[in-house]
């Protein structure tokens, strides 16, 4: 099977960390992964703001660089159920059959990362150590466009040395959605607010989430606000063993209890 990451470029430019965890995580798992450098945007924040056939040229892009792979897998809820959620649409708008056949095509062969580790290689427990206070924040993509459901959490909760707990009204918004939090930011702000303080709650040391994004808004705030919690994709936290120990700025967690 012929599998590529799609890194999305909001990971490539501001989180490169994420697409090297995954990198790492995939291989140790037995995949060989590729990178194609063609890959570009894929078209959310047009899409969200109205302009379909703008969204259908960077479609086409998708289908050029990932069309002759098996599988794509995504770092990413939020830019991995774009696919499925915009593309048919916006080769409608553009007028354009042969893109749409395309993308019919293609979309199901895009999985966000937990859904390929867990449906695909079939895979929980995947090598990982991090001992450390950790909850997980459920964003709006991963729950309502990917269902990705439990998912998640099993890999989380197979982590050897980790002290999970859940996070407080988990499925409630962070505020982020993209150009929402531009065009509503009183709005945002509050519900940012509520979900920051959610986070203090659980006494958690690092928030995780399968989107970056979200992770930036939150852990915007919580910075602002002058709480030292760390945000981590998910992705980073599975792909670190005891060989790379624990971190070396955030509590360690033992048998529950954190010194």
């Amino acid at each position: 099977m012929r599998t590529a990451l799609f890194v999305t470029c909001l990971n490539d430019a501001l989180y490169p960390r994420t697409g090297q965890a995954a990198v790492t995580l995939l291989r140790r798992l037995g995949v060989a992964v590729d990178f194609p450098p063609q890959q570009s945007c894929c078209g959310q924040m047009h899409y969200n703001t109205g302009y379909r056939k703008e969204t259908a040229k960077l479609a086409r892009h998708f289908v050029e660089v990932f069309g002759e792979y098996d599988a794509i897998v995504v770092p990413s809820a939020s830019c991995g159920g774009l696919p499925a959620e915009a593309y048919e649409s916006a080769a409608e708008a553009a007028g354009d059959a042969g893109l749409l056949r395309e993308v019919r095509e293609i979309a199901p062969r895009v999985h966000e990362l937990t859904q390929y580790l867990t449906d695909t290689l079939g895979v929980e427990e995947v090598g990982a150590y991090f001992p450390h206070r950790v909850t997980y924040h459920p964003t709006c993509h991963s729950l309502r466009t990917m269902g990705l459901g439990e998912r998640p959490y099993r890999l989380l909760r197979a982590v050897e040395g980790i002290d999970f707990v859940d996070l407080p009204a988990q499925e409630e918004c962070c505020g982020f959605g993209g150009t929402f939090s531009v065009k509503n930011g009183a709005v945002s702000g509050a519900m940012n607010g509520d979900k920051a303080r959610h986070v203090l709650e659980t006494g958690a040391h690092v928030l995780a989430a399968v989107d970056n994004s979200c992770l930036m808004n939150i852990g915007g705030r919580l910075t602002k606000d002058g709480h030292p919690v760390r945000t981590m994709h998910l992705v980073e936290i599975l792909a670190r063993t005891q060989d790379d120990g624990p971190l070396a700025d955030v509590p360690v967690a033992r048998n529950g209890a954190l010194r």
